[in-house]
């Protein structure tokens, strides 16, 4: 007679893995209502009244107002992130906290349209609504992410799948939003808003699974600071983050601007990173269950870094778009282990304002990108701002070699783990 697992042990393991599919797909609708806006964001900018005034390097007033639209986006992301993971812990709740988010980033967006048309405001207006816009919308991504944290199967497991969510995302909303462009510079913003009303709907699905604290929030910031190690995932989280800014902004330009790309050719060069990056995460996090965190975060981001700096040495489309693939290759590879990282320091009942933390610092790097790599770009040309935004993903993975071998020699990572089936 053959076993069986009893019927309650089959229904767990079922409900897990229908959450996991749920909250990646939620994972997976912000990041395209993010990126969506980005391939046309010189036209989007053009219809808020900032006309485009050629400098010498085809980069002037638009480049500068597109800057800080995505820039503050990411302020807001800072500002909050923090308060929405700490809530979310001390509440011993995410589910509904994350469908208030997102119905208030889906204001957000349709409020920038309102701005724009209707009302005729002046940027610094807009620049205003979406700061708050920014920071609704990390909320729902942020406790998305936490809620994956917390199902049983493994930690590389669970990120692969927020990172394939955030990859697939990022390739949909980059091919799909030069589309939309092209049929009217305002297109995004509303589909943008479209889908953080489907997600504020959606999660209403999902088991809420987050454990149950007692304590302050003093002592779930106390228990977070006396977690230095952390700090490992977040300077990793920062840099990565920080690459990804300066292609959304710089990116753009260059291709538009050196390769002579439209919106819908610079979507597709962007979808040529997003689409590696998608498809591999799920596999390389089960790697990193297998492997360890250390080899694919150190050598996966020295090897990142090079290919950033090769794509902003040529004008050739087709070898920028190798390029392209290569660091989208190289990305996934870095990306699930070290937000798996982040679930394996954490303490348990701490996991929303520790991946807070790591997204903190990972918006910080997206607002880096923006305004170091678009200021390095602006003032030193294309290349050079290559060069600063692959150089720090290099000198990252260098200066952390003997930290990352002193944590395993301690047994603080890489520790082989047992994993559940579910």
């Amino acid at each position: 007679m053959f076993w069986s697992p009893p019927v309650d042990s089959l229904l767990i393991v079922a409900s897990t893995e229908r959450d996991r599919v749920i909250l990646a797909g939620l994972v997976f609708a912000v990041l395209v209502s993010q990126v969506l806006l980005y391939p046309g964001i010189a036209a989007l900018i053009g219809e808020f009244g900032i006309e485009g005034a050629d400098d010498g390097l085809g980069l002037g007033a638009q480049f500068d107002a597109a800057m800080w639209f995505l820039a503050i986006e990411f302020l807001g992301y800072l500002t909050f992130v923090g308060i929405w993971g700490l809530a979310s812990d001390r509440l011993g709740r995410r589910r509904w906290l994350i469908v208030f988010a997102s119905l208030g980033g889906a204001i957000g967006y349709l409020g920038m349209l309102v701005l724009a048309t209707s009302l005729q405001a002046p940027f610094e207006v807009v620049l205003f609504v979406r700061f708050i816009q920014g920071a609704m919308t990390i909320g729902a991504l942020s406790l998305g992410m936490t809620m994956l944290m917390d199902l049983d199967g493994g930690h590389g497991r669970n990120m692969g799948a927020a990172g394939l969510a955030i990859g697939l995302g990022a390739f949909l909303g980059s091919g799909l939003g030069g589309i939309l462009t092209s049929v009217h510079p305002f297109a995004p913003l509303v589909t943008a808003a479209g889908l953080l009303l489907i997600v504020g709907l959606s999660t209403v699905l999902v088991i809420d699974r987050a454990p149950r604290r007692s304590g302050s929030i003093r002592r779930t910031i106390d228990e977070i600071v006396d977690t230095p190690v952390l700090s490992v995932p977040f300077a990793f989280g920062f840099i990565d983050r920080f690459t990804a800014g300066f292609f959304a902004l710089v990116g753009v330009f260059y291709f538009q601007q050196e390769l002579g790309l439209g919106e819908i050719g610079t979507g597709m060069m962007l979808s040529l990173f997003f689409l590696p990056f998608a498809v591999l995460q799920y596999p390389m996090g089960r790697l990193s269950d297998r492997i360890g965190r250390t080899y694919p975060i150190v050598l996966g981001s020295a090897m990142y870094g090079l290919a950033i700096i090769a794509v902003g040495q040529t004008d050739v489309i087709l070898f920028a778009a190798i390029g392209m693939i290569l660091v989208g290759v190289l990305g996934s590879l870095v990306s699930p282990a070290t937000m798996a990282l982040v679930t394996d320091l954490s303490v348990e009942t701490d996991r929303a304002t520790s991946m807070s933390g790591f997204n903190f610092f990972g918006s910080l790097g997206f607002l880096g990108g923006f305004l170091v790599g678009g200021t390095a770009s602006r003032i030193f040309g294309f290349e050079a701002g290559f060069i600063v935004a692959g150089g720090v993903e290099i000198l990252l993975a260098l200066v952390t070699i003997p930290l990352f071998l002193s944590l395993r020699r301690r047994g603080v990572i890489d520790v082989p783990r047992e994993t559940s089936r579910s």
